[in-house]
């Protein structure tokens, strides 16, 4: 196993590269300019002067290893300084945003506490409800409890979640006020009552997120489920005389979980990009609302360092998935 992952890891060296090229390249060709936000007043000098000191009219390739060097180099180590104190990020140009002329990483990790607290409490939500519906489901098919599931799962997945965010807004917030349509970020749980005030604000967009994330986690369990339940080990394990639990939680779930991890390691950086819409409709200060501000103005260092960002967690999990496997199954093996 540890022969496969370091084997994995220097595999996902140049797949990272390559990505980081063409997301480079993507965005690098848009239509943008660093000093478009900059007042009209400003003389034309001064702007060739900008885009100079930005790196604007340095040919392509000399633009994208400047920008790789500081994204896996020289900003980790920015983030490890103001996360630790340790002096070890060097001195020098940092990746820069076009419209707030602030670090990129300082503004992703000020949003990143946001993104992590409600994308990470939805997904958590989302298995939770998924387990329980998908064993069910299979357990006893076809009966209305499966039925029943069937449908809310099938809604949750095909209805979109900006559709579903202003239905529970329309729904829950206006008609019944029970929860406040708006997220405020800036709120800070001191007490009890405040911590009320942080439950029922997030308790909305956790709800579209992680019905959507329990709709087709459920689905492909409970496929799974029934592929095992009616294999020759099952039959065995009752003849044995175990317990319908044991052999349904222990035995068959166990088994069943493979590929539902598949659907669980790679679901993490799509529930990220389906936070981008969420976060925009209960106006959630996260990455999400950064990315779409920052496409909206053209802002191409922060839309470049994000899409990688997403490019990273989509093979991090990748891996772990992998990993997994071997876990859940010891027939297999990978060395």
């Amino acid at each position: 196993m540890l022969t496969y992952t370091i084997r994995r890891l220097i595999l996902a060296i140049p797949t990272l590269l390559f990505i980081s090229f063409v997301i480079f390249l993507i965005v690098k060709l848009s239509p943008s300019d660093p000093t478009a936000g900059l007042p009209l007043t400003i003389p034309p000098e001064v702007r060739e002067q900008i885009r100079e000191s930005l790196g604007v009219n340095d040919p392509v390739f000399v633009q994208y290893f400047k920008w790789l060097k500081l994204m896996v180099w020289d900003e980790p180590l920015h983030f490890i300084e103001g996360t630790t104190g340790w002096q070890v990020a060097p001195d020098g140009p940092r990746i820069i945003s076009y419209q707030t002329r602030s670090p990129v990483m300082d503004l992703i990790a000020q949003r990143m506490p946001q993104t992590l607290w409600v994308v990470g409490t939805s997904y958590i939500v989302g298995i939770l409800i998924a387990l329980p519906l998908g064993i069910i489901s299979a357990y006893k098919q076809y009966s209305v409890f499966d039925q029943v599931g069937t449908f809310i799962s099938m809604v949750g997945f095909s209805v979109p979640t900006f559709f579903t965010g202003v239905l529970f807004i329309v729904i829950f917030a206006v008609n019944l006020g029970w929860f406040p349509s708006v997220y405020n970020t800036t709120h800070v749980v001191t007490d009890w009552d405040s911590f009320v005030v942080q439950l029922k604000q997030i308790i909305m967009p956790v709800m579209v997120l992680g019905l959507y994330n329990a709709s087709q986690i459920s689905r492909y369990l409970r496929a799974s489920m029934l592929d095992n339940l009616n294999q020759d080990y099952v039959r065995t394990a009752r003849a044995k005389g175990l317990t319908e639990k044991i052999v349904v939680l222990v035995h068959v779930l166990k088994n069943s979980m493979i590929p539902v991890v598949t659907v669980i390691a790679l679901n993490v950086p799509a529930v990220f990009g389906g936070a981008i819409i969420t976060e925009q409709v209960f106006k959630v200060n996260g990455i999400g609302q950064l990315l779409i501000i920052a496409i909206q103005s053209g802002d191409v260092p922060v839309v470049q360092t994000v899409s990688f960002i997403f490019a990273v967690l989509i093979v991090l999990f990748s891996l772990i998935a992998d990993i997994l496997y071997g876990v859940l199954d010891p027939r297999i093996r990978y060395d």
